[in-house]
């Protein structure tokens, strides 16, 4: 997994092969998809890696996992993964943040969690780091009709969690990405309120397909993918997959969510991929696969129905969207 110093990605093994190697289609199964316009996606072609794209390799990965959590869809390419991504912190344009994003410091870097907690804590970058790694590869889909198929490194956010020792009042947890303004655009550019902010259940964030994302395809996470922390729920859409997080916080109370203050009827808190609750201005019906030129069905969950249904029983999954 690891290359050479100075060498391009492109120059390195097919990513296939790569997974093939490695076992990672055994690995496990990350959904994140993201949907948009068919239009858009005819003329995408991807832009070249940034000259500092990741070259060092996550330690300690671990790769085996239960088959429930496989899929034997194949991943995207490393360079689809990191050319075309949504990150408006620093740019609304899903092809320039690759370019833009690099001015993110990621060291120092420090990830508060407390809360309605017994043990509240601040994680250095390498504590987090020294969690033990995961290979999983997930499907990851957004609300604009795209998705993709992603290799990545990280542990279940259950791991964290339990460091703290949550109060049984716990019933949310709150998540923040960093805002810097010095290196990132404005709020009144983006059209959005920083800093970013999610939220999930307690049952959804315990969940073991709920990791957070230190790196994907076997190295550290790229800067427009997320770097160095991020949040990957693979059955949601892939706004609630918050990026370069700094801050977890548990609460009683459900938190805002930047998409939901923006736009509440059309981005719901649980924002779960549901093919039959189409966005105010498109349906969610089908999605373009980045790579690919035709359309595919939308999955109930994205495809994780089996594992993460139950989470949702007796629910107007329609009013709870």
């Amino acid at each position: 997994m690891s290359r050479p110093s100075g060498v391009h990605p492109d120059e390195v093994t097919d990513e296939r092969l790569f997974l093939n190697r490695r076992n990672f289609l055994r690995a496990g199964l990350l959904a994140g998809s993201s949907v948009a316009t068919g239009l858009l996606y005819r003329s995408f072609d991807p832009e070249s890696l940034p000259p500092d794209a990741p070259t060092e390799e996550l330690n300690h990965v671990n790769s085996s996992f239960a088959k429930s959590y496989s899929t034997e869809e194949s991943p995207n390419s490393l360079k689809e993964i990191t050319t075309y991504n949504n990150f408006y912190e620093f740019s609304t344009s899903k092809t320039a943040v690759a370019k833009e994003s690099q001015a993110l410091i990621t060291r120092p870097w420090t990830v508060e969690v407390g809360g309605l907690v017994h043990k509240p804590r601040t994680f250095d970058i390498d504590e987090i780091f020294g969690f033990e790694q995961e290979e999983r590869i997930y499907r990851f889909r957004c609300v604009e009709a795209w998705s993709m198929v992603i290799p990545w490194i990280g542990f279940p956010l259950k791991k964290l969690i339990d460091q703290v020792e949550p109060f049984g009042s716990a019933q949310y947890v709150a998540f923040q990405s960093l805002y810097d303004p010095k290196v990132m655009q404005s709020s009144f550019r983006a059209g959005i309120d920083f800093p970013y902010v999610e939220g999930l259940r307690l049952d959804e964030a315990l969940h073991p397909l709920t990791i957070l994302a230190t790196g994907l395809y076997g190295k550290q996470m790229p800067k427009q993918n997320g770097a160095p922390v991020r949040l990957i729920v693979p059955w949601k859409y892939g706004f609630k997959s918050i990026k370069s997080v700094v801050r977890i916080m548990l609460t009683d109370r459900q938190p805002d969510t930047t998409w939901g203050k923006a736009a509440p009827t059309e981005y719901g808190f649980y924002s779960n991929v549901n093919p039959d609750v189409p966005h105010p201005r498109w349906s969610q019906s089908q999605e373009r696969r980045i790579g690919e030129t035709g359309l595919r069905k939308t999955l109930p969950f994205n495809g994780y129905a089996d594992e993460v249904a139950s989470l949702y029983g007796g629910m107007d999954l329609r009013k709870y969207f």
